[in-house]
């Protein structure tokens, strides 16, 4: 994960940290309209895009006379200045100074992004990075999420956070004693998340195969389909050493769930630098990116608001009035099992990136569901 606290002088990130909570908490007041697709004419709607496009990929105010050019609409610049002029009236653009271009709003941008449609398949080149990195991902939950935090990072050059959910919310889907030595014994127990639970059990003299392998079913059957937290006490067999085996793994199963909880892991906070001219704004992103409960809430509400994509005032923290944020769920079997996102600028490449988060989404998704 790439620290962003070296970014922050010791002084700046303390009074940040008192005055984030506030706010966070405090929502950012949205547009006064429902942006809805239809409201607009096809001329309008044509400018609007040519505009908001020109923009993500310029950040300087866009005229008409780009507009004519670029959508060879039919019409002379001065009918796209009154358009634009009815636009910027209607809240979907605004002028930053006296006979600049135009830019876009949060109106405008969220016009965009409704009116995208499908945003296809991601091009030749971030096809074959997804394709590598998913042919060589193996191994544990949590190197994978880190991995796939690092790989959106950098298709997107946006800031990605790759959630894992918390043990406790995520059931067993199968659990194994595995002998070590004769003495010493581990518990494996694989949740429905993908994670991997781990944890040895030491025993003062040494396990009959026999009563490992009755343990072990009795193990599996009180254990698969519940969530850790739930496992309560281990079942009575009237076989002393089978029992007390069983009740020493489900501790250990309790106790290695207890260690993780979230796995969190935030890629690329760098890119956020040069998104901003203000130091203050950077400053204040930076300092929510730090804190993982703020970062894990805000990309839950989101999803839970039934968004892929919110911008500006809709992620409903002040400080991100300028960002845009892009998320996808990861499920395994169907079940939720983590959320990964994107935190950019408000201008960012919404095609590709909704195109890139959905892609790892699903890859991972598949990934992990086939184990």
């Amino acid at each position: 994960m790439t620290p962003t606290g070296a970014l922050l002088h010791d002084e700046e990130r303390s009074w940040h940290s008192r005055t984030l909570s506030a706010k966070a908490a405090r929502p950012c007041r949205g547009p006064e309209t429902t942006t809805d697709p239809e409201m607009l004419d096809d001329r309008k709607s044509a400018i609007l895009r040519a505009v908001v496009q020109q923009y993500i990929e310029t950040a300087q105010p866009v005229g008409s006379g780009h507009v004519v050019q670029s959508t060879g609409i039919g019409v002379s610049a001065a009918t796209v200045r009154n358009e634009m002029t009815v636009l910027e009236r209607d809240g979907y653009l605004m002028q930053p100074h006296t006979s600049a271009g135009r830019i876009p709003t949060e109106k405008g941008y969220r016009y965009f992004v409704d009116t995208l449609g499908d945003p296809g398949e991601l091009d030749a080149h971030r096809m074959v990075q997804v394709s590598q990195y998913f042919d060589h991902a193996h191994g544990e939950l949590e190197e994978t999420l880190k991995r796939a935090s690092q790989l959106l990072s950098r298709m997107t050059a946006t800031t990605a956070v790759v959630v894992g959910e918390a043990d406790e919310v995520a059931q067993v889907r199968s659990v194994q004693l595995v002998e070590l030595a004769s003495t010493t014994w581990m518990v494996v127990a694989v949740l429905s998340s993908g994670a991997v639970l781990k944890r040895t059990i030491e025993r003062p003299r040494g396990v009959d195969p026999d009563v490992a392998a009755r343990a072990g079913a009795v193990l599996s059957q009180h254990s698969v389909g519940r969530t850790p937290s739930d496992l309560g006490g281990a079942p009575i067999t009237g076989d002393p050493a089978v029992d007390l085996l069983v009740a020493e793994a489900v501790g250990a199963i309790a106790a290695a769930s207890g260690d993780d909880g979230h796995q969190f892991f935030l890629e690329g906070a760098s890119h956020i630098a040069s998104a901003f001219e203000a130091s203050e704004t950077l400053r204040e992103v930076l300092v929510i990116l730090e804190q993982q409960l703020v970062v894990v809430s805000l990309l839950r509400d989101v999803l839970q608001r039934g968004l892929t994509v919110a911008i500006g005032s809709e992620t409903g923290m002040e400080p991100l009035a300028e960002c845009a944020v892009v998320v996808a769920p990861i499920t395994v079997a169907g079940q939720h099992a983590g959320t990964i996102g994107v935190l950019g600028p408000t201008r960012m490449n919404y095609r590709e990136t909704l195109a890139a988060v959905a892609t790892v989404s699903n890859r991972l998704s598949s990934m992990l569901t086939d184990g």
